[in-house]
């Protein structure tokens, strides 16, 4: 649903009013619906089991969220979108639901957008699935096979279920990440600023990026790392009972 005084796609899920909620921060091509599959709210269940509140929201051009107009020209993404998002975007986004300190919830590019705002603003905790701390070959692979699979596959009608303006979505990211500008992306020095408890679990078979980057994510607190067999970048769709087990037994430690 679209919560009025926010432009942006917003789910609310109701929990503790004592401790911190969870905010689901979604991946490059996702939306508050792609956190769920066919038999799970997987945000539903994650905060049932920690007995968190919970808000999930779509970026914008996202989802049910408002589109962005000319996103392969005027308004094409720039290199930096996700410190934007991070620093810009999701502190006004937080402030409006009167929400501090969060424990944040990124998968891919919402992890990384976990991180930099980690790295710049309160959180109790961060939780962070494939993150990208800087720009792979591997991922460019993987993406460049997306863009060829939109085009030319079944990717674009797949995506349409989620997203009102599946163009604009799938262009904003794709476009951005096979820039000449975005090859210069590197957050790890910013990670270096965090000082809450972070959480950081990968796939073993990612294809869109190497276990590097939960294995050089240091930060001035901890840093909590997990690889998951049999999975590839999204935990919570293939090892969704697993990623909530180890979330849950993360959050017991925080107050």
């Amino acid at each position: 649903m679209i919560i009025s005084h926010s432009p942006l796609e917003v789910r609310p899920i109701e929990g503790s009013n004592t401790l911190s909620p969870l905010v689901f921060l979604h991946e490059g091509l996702g939306s508050v619906a792609m956190w769920n599959s066919r038999t799970l709210d997987w945000p539903l269940a994650v905060c049932q089991a920690t007995g968190r509140a919970g808000l999930v929201y779509s970026r914008r051009g996202y989802g049910r969220s408002p589109a962005i107009s000319d996103v392969r020209g005027a308004n094409r993404l720039p290199a930096d979108y996700m410190h934007r998002e991070a620093w810009e975007v999701l502190p006004d986004l937080l402030d409006a639901y009167s929400i501090k300190n969060p424990v944040l919830l990124g998968h891919s590019d919402g992890a990384t957008i976990a991180l930099l705002h980690a790295a710049k603003f309160p959180v109790r905790a961060t939780i962070v699935m494939a993150p990208h701390l800087w720009v792979e070959d591997i991922s460019l692979r993987s993406i460049e096979a997306a863009k060829a699979a939109f085009e030319h596959g079944e990717l674009r009608s797949k995506l349409a279920r989620f997203h009102d303006d599946v163009d604009g979505a799938f262009w904003q990211w794709n476009d951005v990440w096979l820039s000449d500008a975005f090859r210069s992306f590197d957050i790890r020095h910013e990670c270096q600023r965090i000082t809450s408890p972070v959480l950081a679990m990968q796939g073993v078979d990612d294809i869109y990026g190497s276990l590097r980057h939960i294995e050089e994510l240091h930060t001035q607190g901890t840093v909590r790392r997990e690889v998951l067999q049999h999975c590839g970048h999204s935990p919570y769709k293939d090892q969704p009972q697993l990623s909530m087990e180890l979330i849950s037994d993360f959050l017991k430690e925080i107050p």
